[in-house]
This record gives C-alpha cells, structure tokens and sequence, in this order.
C-alpha cells in the first residue's frame, strides 16, 4: 500500500517495432501479482518470479512480429526495465540499497543494488548448458542482462555454485527481486532524495 502523502508509483511503457509489440505495466506499491504472456513458458515464470518477490504488480503482453526469440526476449526484458525506471520517477524517499543471498535447492545468488541513476552491471550466471528450458543460454542471459542495463541503476548479480542450470538463474532473478524490494521501499526517516549530491 502506498504510504500518505507519496504518490502512486506506477507506469506503463509500450515498444511497437517491425520486431515485437510489447505492453508492460507495473506497480511499484502492489502485492506481487503477475499477469505475464510472452509465448515463452520460462521467461513467463522467471518475471512471475519477480513480481512475486518483489512485490512489484507486473503485467506484461509481448508478441513477436518476426518470430526470432531474441528480439521478443530482449524487448520484453528492455520494456519491463523501463517500466521499472519510470515508475520509480524521482527516487525520493525510497531506501535506494538493497541486496539478498538466495538459495534455490542446489545453487546460490548474491544480488546488491543501487537505485542511483547510474548505470553500471556486473553479471554472472555462471550458466553452462548450451539451452535451458528450450531457450537458449545467450539468449538468457541477453534477458538478465538487458533488464538491468535499462533500469538505471548499478546492479551486481553473482550466482556462487550450483548444478543446475534453471536453479541458478531462478535464483538470481529472486534475489535481484528481494534486493529491489528492499531497495524501492518507503525510509520513514528519509526528507528526499538519499543522496549526498541532492539528487540521484
């Protein structure tokens, strides 16, 4: 729910090229529903999973023009980091750190982010099958990927182990999840902008 006297954070973003169509909407305030359709049955869990844990509402509708998965992934991925970055709008208030560690059975994330609007990304997956869950290994981690370097923020994902190769990204989008939770929460305390320059 959002806090008194904050205003409502929520935006949507449309991306229409010879490519794809995509139509995103979120809330940053929500209670983690999704509504996600991208065709792709694993894209689709892996942004459910992020609505969920970070409490984000997240409605997405991607279709491809051209049938090539990697444009439909990546402007999928790029339009919801959009979303994301407009919804946050001016960044005042908000607790702007956040991190998690988080375990999905046989593997382990690191995830710390910096909702300063500066970007800069460090990823690893530490993926190793050439296709996971019929998409393919580049094509994944172009997803990770391209959803951080569009929200505007720095952001650092580390998966330490794992065997599995679905765990290992499942858990890295829960723990970027639980990290923006934290991150995009309302500080009581906070006059503004929690910045020493005054601004983001």
């Amino acid at each position: 729910m959002i806090e008194e006297g904050k205003q409502e954070r929520i935006a949507e973003t449309t991306r229409s090229t010879k490519e794809t169509n995509i139509k995103v909407r979120v809330n940053l305030d929500g209670s983690g529903e999704a509504n996600i359709s991208t065709g792709l049955p694993f894209i689709n869990h892996l942004i459910d999973s992020l609505a969920k844990h970070s409490m984000v509402d997240i409605n997405v509708l991607a279709t491809s023009n051209d049938n090539i998965v990697h444009h439909l992934i990546e402007d999928t991925a790029i339009s919801l980091s959009r979303a994301l970055d407009k919804a946050l709008s001016d960044r005042k208030h908000i607790i702007r750190f956040g991190y998690a560690i988080v375990p999905m059975d046989d593997s382990l994330t690191v995830a710390s982010l910096d909702l300063v609007r500066r970007q800069y990304s460090k990823i690893s997956l530490s993926l190793i099958n050439h296709l996971i869950e019929g998409i393919y290994k580049e094509d994944i981690e172009h997803f990770v990927r391209s959803l951080v370097e569009n929200l505007n923020a720095c952001i650092h994902i580390d998966v330490k182990y794992g065997e599995n190769d679905h765990h290992k990204v499942e858990s890295a989008i829960k723990a970027f999840a639980i990290a923006l939770r934290m991150a995009i929460n309302f500080d009581p305390r906070s006059q503004g902008v929690v910045s020493t320059k005054g601004e983001m």
